[in-house]
């Protein structure tokens, strides 16, 4: 009898740690990887993935460029001992084959373990980081973590209204682009380019906040030509217009740039606008290739008059 009650708590150990099937995988918004996380783990409040109720066991999931995972494999073929004492290991999902670390570190004072996974994705590579006290170490054993791995799953896209929903503003008109993709928390993309060659070959949209008090009217032109100075991807810019305007009845500035992007040093007109007015600046930037950009300017410009603030 006494064996039989030590095996059947055993049993409800396991379980409770075992990840769900890879059926029961949760994405969260706006990710295009998933899994099922160990019991105890919820939503996170600030970032993309799960955590404990008090926050101190962390699971990141999250997007890297393409190239990414196939560095990570070329590295693992040509060194599968690692380095600095850092062994990587493999382990099969319903993605493919996937790498993944351990090693141990500190959060402050707190000595914690972290696992850091790459896998493969259509056009993207997802990465998982986990971060767990010594404190936690019991429960969420090394076990556990892998098994939790192993039920990552990446999906092709994700649903536009799902995306949408997750941005601090509306997005009321898309203007036909095909592509729409978030960038990072409050960044968003809409775009008619393949992804995987580059956006800079087709005009895209890509829409964002500054965080930060709008600066006063008479700031606001050197603010704006500062901003479009650090749009990435664009090389030999030379700014064609810089004037104020007024968007949905909002003070705003609008900077036009002639420039190069891409691989391919496809030569682009930029547009920038800045919409000031609330805790935060909107920004939104429009890129086409400059024999596109008669057509794709007013497109560019439906989108920044559909765009409102959330709530």
């Amino acid at each position: 009898m006494m064996f039989s009650r030590l095996l059947a708590a055993a049993l409800v150990s396991i379980s409770l740690l075992r990840p769900a099937l890879a059926a029961d995988a949760i994405f969260p918004p706006g990710v295009r990887i998933g899994l099922a996380p160990l019991v105890g783990l919820s939503k996170a409040k600030t970032f993309s993935g799960f955590e404990t109720e008090d926050q101190s066991v962390k699971v990141l999931l999250t997007e890297l460029p393409a190239g990414a995972y196939g560095e990570v494999k070329n590295a693992f073929a040509a060194n599968p001992a690692g380095t600095g004492g850092i062994k990587p290991e493999s382990i099969e999902t319903s993605a493919g084959t996937a790498y993944y670390t351990v090693e141990n570190g500190r959060d402050g004072a707190t000595p914690v373990r972290r696992y850091s996974m790459i896998l493969p994705g259509t056009g993207f590579s997802g990465y998982v980081a986990v971060q767990i006290p010594e404190t936690a170490s019991k429960i969420y054993t090394d076990d556990a973590v892998r098994q939790m791995f192993a039920s990552a799953v990446v999906r092709k896209d994700v649903p536009i209204d799902e995306q949408l929903s997750i941005m601090p503003f509306k997005v009321t008109e898309l203007s036909n682009f095909k592509t729409v993709r978030t960038l990072g928390p409050g960044a968003l993309i809409l775009a008619d380019g393949d992804e995987e060659k580059g956006f800079e070959a087709a005009p895209f949209v890509v829409i964002g906040l500054v965080a930060g008090v709008a600066p006063e009217a008479g700031d606001r032109a050197r603010v704006a030509q500062q901003a479009v100075t650090t749009i990435p991807g664009v090389r030999d810019a030379r700014i064609t217009m810089s004037e104020p305007i007024r968007i949905d009845g909002l003070p705003a500035y609008e900077t036009r740039i002639e420039a190069t992007s891409g691989k391919d040093n496809t030569p682009v007109t930029v547009v920038q606008w800045l919409r000031f007015g609330g805790p935060n600046t909107l920004r939104i930037i429009g890129s086409a290739p400059r024999d596109q950009w008669s057509a794709a300017f007013p497109r560019f410009r439906a989108v920044r008059d559909g765009i409102q603030p959330r709530g």
